[in-house]
């Protein structure tokens, strides 16, 4: 869709941003950034409007108000509450669920937003491991077999099972990079024969959480993003307006290819081209 034609999504009340792909290109790690073209200035333009936006990011491996001080380094108007992980939306739905004892495979990163909500942390090398009451895997670059047993060994138990993200692939400067959340979920499903509950993108627990931080309904959120299977999965399962970047895994002409349900509302070279739908940045 050519971005005049924008004026059909709105009114909109706020903006959920991918980072990865979207506002920048990094590292596997997340240890550093490049950003692409348009990023400061819509932030910036948003900034200016006091109009609401959040960043929500798959990566795990570290807390938001890092991850948000990294961005802030390279230009990003970022503040620390604006920066979400799916650890954001796993503390806050795992402490809905009354649950209180979590076996975290993943960085200190991973567990540290549970940890501020007053969750119980237990990691796979704790005696304590067998008596979680879930198990959330996310950021794990040295994960091993001994982990993923213990994981194994909690579900047998009656743990739940979550996931900060199962998706393969993300972009990086270097081009696509695997998801090592995904080849653990996939051990650890092998084993037990029990689903996952994915509590990051597109998950609509994510969703959910989303709209409750901008103070808007589902309907009325833009979801920026490079992927078909992520943001843009996520805004058209839950009614938001999906809106699709060809600056990370995604060109225009695969774009134009998906199904309806992985279809962005519209489609812009790089996420600077907001700056020339300004109709769908205001609250009409």
């Amino acid at each position: 869709m050519d971005v005049r034609a924008a004026g059909a999504l709105g009114p909109l009340r706020g903006f959920m941003f991918d980072v990865d792909g979207t506002l920048v290109l990094g590292d596997r790690a997340g240890g550093s950034y490049d950003l692409l073209p348009g990023a400061v200035q819509v932030l910036e333009a948003l900034n200016e409007r006091s109009f609401p936006y959040v960043l929500l990011t798959n990566g795990s491996a570290r807390p938001p108000a890092e991850v948000a001080a990294k961005l802030r380094h390279v230009g990003l108007p970022v503040a620390d509450e604006q920066m979400l992980t799916p650890s954001s939306v796993a503390a806050d739905y795992l402490a809905r669920q009354g649950i209180e004892r979590v076996l975290i495979l993943g960085t200190a990163g991973v567990g540290q937003p549970l940890e501020e909500r007053g969750l119980r942390i237990l990691w796979p090398d704790s005696s304590e491991a067998k008596e979680a009451e879930a198990v959330y895997v996310g950021w794990h670059p040295e994960c091993g077999m001994r982990d993923i047993e213990v994981a194994a060994r909690a579900i047998w138990g009656g743990a739940k099972f979550y996931a900060a993200s199962d998706v393969p692939f993300f972009a990086t400067r270097e081009g696509r990079s695997i998801g090592y959340s995904h080849a653990i979920v996939a051990a650890i499903k092998s084993l037990t024969g029990k689903r996952v509950v994915v509590l990051g993108k597109p998950s609509q627990h994510a969703m959910r959480f989303v709209a409750r931080k901008l103070g808007a309904s589902i309907g009325h959120i833009g979801v920026v993003g490079d992927d078909p299977l992520v943001e843009i999965e996520m805004a058209r399962r839950g009614g938001a307006i999906g809106v699709g970047v060809t600056t990370g895994l995604t060109p225009a002409e695969v774009w134009a290819s998906q199904p309806e349900a992985r279809r962005p509302h519209l489609v812009l070279n790089t996420v600077g081209d907001l700056l020339r739908t300004e109709h769908l940045l205001l609250d009409a």
